[in-house]
């Protein structure tokens, strides 16, 4: 059952707020009643009355005709442990990595099918990549998601391969079986690896951030254009970002708790 549905199955109050506030994670801005109620098949009355009740308590601000994202939901992210106390840790080791690479470095947690970005810099070589802090993208398609997905429950990554596995670039892997054996070669080895499956042009690496009992809790990222970026090189690199991060959750620098779904 959807969390936005009551026990009886009708849609609740909550759960309508939640299905309008979840499109602007998408990063389109501000947002117009009509738009909203495309997206979200809601009746454009019920859409009308929960987004001018969300901006009178904070969540939603009135821009013209549109709306965005308030500045209390902003406030509330910075509050959320798992992502702050993660974040708080792995700085240090990303200015590091991204000073000596001037590549893209990120950091990601998994939720459901999908990465969700928590702390990017930004490289200073080739062109920008749409991936923003509060970003999301398809797990299987992303060296993060990936390196995440190899660690997990099975049960967790027979829910990803169960649904439709959209194909980003020619490169994109879509096959249940091959992905699978990617997987496994992900365990064996500790590092995944985006060969143009994410972006055409763009190649990464990502190795897993770890909690002092093994538990996964992230993935350490870097990306940057094919031909200025050797994997070989930045593999090292960002194995030994992601150790330096789980060592430090390991002495008690953060206190995060595992990304739901992610085990040892």
């Amino acid at each position: 059952m959807s969390p936005a549905h009551r026990n009886d199955g009708e849609v609740s109050a909550i759960g309508r707020a939640a299905v309008l506030l979840k499109e602007f994670r998408k990063g389109d801005g501000a947002l117009g009643i009509a738009e909203l109620t495309r997206r979200t098949g809601l009746p454009k009355s019920t859409v009308h009355r929960t987004v001018h009740e969300l901006v009178r308590v904070g969540l939603l601000e009135q821009a013209g005709s549109a709306f965005r994202i308030g500045l209390l939901l902003f406030e509330l992210g910075q509050t959320a442990p798992r992502a702050n106390g993660l974040v708080e840790a792995a700085r240090p080791h990303m200015v590091n990595l991204h000073d000596a690479t001037g590549h893209n470095v990120a950091l990601a947690v998994l939720e459901e099918i999908e990465v969700v970005y928590v702390e990017i810099f930004r490289g200073d070589r080739g062109r920008r990549l749409p991936q923003r802090v509060g970003g999301r993208w398809p797990a299987h398609a992303s060296c993060a998601g990936k390196v995440m997905l190899a660690f997990s429950p099975a049960d967790k990554v027979r829910g990803v391969l169960g649904g439709v596995l959209p194909r980003l670039t020619d490169r994109t892997l879509t096959d249940p079986p091959a992905l699978l054996a990617e997987l496994a070669q992900i365990r064996r080895s500790g590092v995944a690896f985006d060969r143009q499956e994410s972006i055409a042009g763009v190649v990464g690496a990502a190795a897993p951030v770890r909690d002092g009992d093994g538990a996964v809790l992230g993935a350490l990222a870097i990306s940057g254009p094919v031909g200025r970026i050797s994997l070989s090189r930045v593999d090292t690199a960002v194995r030994a970002g992601a150790l330096g991060i789980s060592r430090d959750l390991a002495r008690g620098a953060s206190v995060v708790r595992p990304v739901l779904g992610l085990g040892r």
